[in-house]
């Protein structure tokens, strides 16, 4: 068995943390870890705010809708799209800059997405727990202003890290045949596939709550297509000098 695949087949979000710290030498040695993602042209478009001021923990959590674990983990980390370093520092070798493009805004998002994962992957091979906090955009103004973000920096997602305090089941994926096409996108067995994935899930919410939760993944889709979900992030981006031209 390859542990590298099995430590990713392995992945759980963990939202309950041991009161331990996790020492700052392997702190640091998970972001350089995450450092050595790929990076389109090596523009390294990210800052990563540790945020350590128990004030302002207890603020992140609240404002990304009152999740507790941004509180309660080790450490926490927001994960910022920043083209404000690379901008600054190609105008200072004498470009005539230009700022705002839509592939500034992808080109700064994935790499912050990429940096991340290595961090995550890097944190789970010893054994600590991670939690994404996409909530992070549910006020992203209020965190900008938090962490006195400039513009061409906006937060794409938080990231809680610490020692797990509980053991989840790992959740079920779609089949490999739904996500994964041959040459061309084929769709022509997905509502099969589908079908059968929501019974898959079916099982595992009535398993894990001892039947208290009766639904399944396309039931578990429905309030993220019946609502405009942060309308507010076109025009914050736009604020931030993203994605306008």
């Amino acid at each position: 068995m390859n542990p590298t695949i099995e430590l990713l087949k392995s992945h759980r979000s963990i939202r309950k943390f041991k009161d331990q710290q996790i020492p700052r030498e392997l702190f640091e040695d998970l972001i350089r870890a995450g450092q050595c993602a790929a990076t389109s042209n090596h523009v390294q478009a990210y800052t990563i705010i540790h945020v350590v001021n128990p004030e302002s923990r207890r603020k992140l959590a609240e404002l990304a809708g009152g999740q507790t674990y941004v509180e309660s983990c080790s450490d926490f980390l927001v994960f910022c799209a920043d083209m404000k370093r690379a901008t600054e520092s190609a105008e200072k070798a004498g470009a005539d800059v230009i700022r705002g493009m839509t592939e500034q805004l992808l080109v700064a998002s994935i790499d912050a997405a990429l940096i991340a994962q290595n961090v995550v992957v890097a944190a789970e091979s010893e054994g600590l727990g991670i939690c994404y906090i996409g909530g992070i955009r549910n006020n992203p103004q209020e965190v900008s202003d938090l962490l006195k973000l400039p513009e061409h920096v906006y937060p794409v997602f938080g990231l809680c890290l610490g020692y797990p305090d509980q053991q989840p089941e790992v959740k079920p994926r779609l089949p490999l045949a739904a996500i994964l096409k041959q040459d061309a996108y084929d769709d022509s067995q997905d509502e099969h596939l589908v079908a059968r994935f929501d019974d898959t899930m079916a099982r595992y919410y009535r398993e894990r709550t001892g039947g208290n939760k009766d639904t399944n993944w396309s039931e578990q889709l429905k309030p993220l297509f019946t609502s405009k979900l942060r309308p507010h992030m076109k025009e914050f981006l736009n604020k931030r000098g993203f994605g306008v031209k």
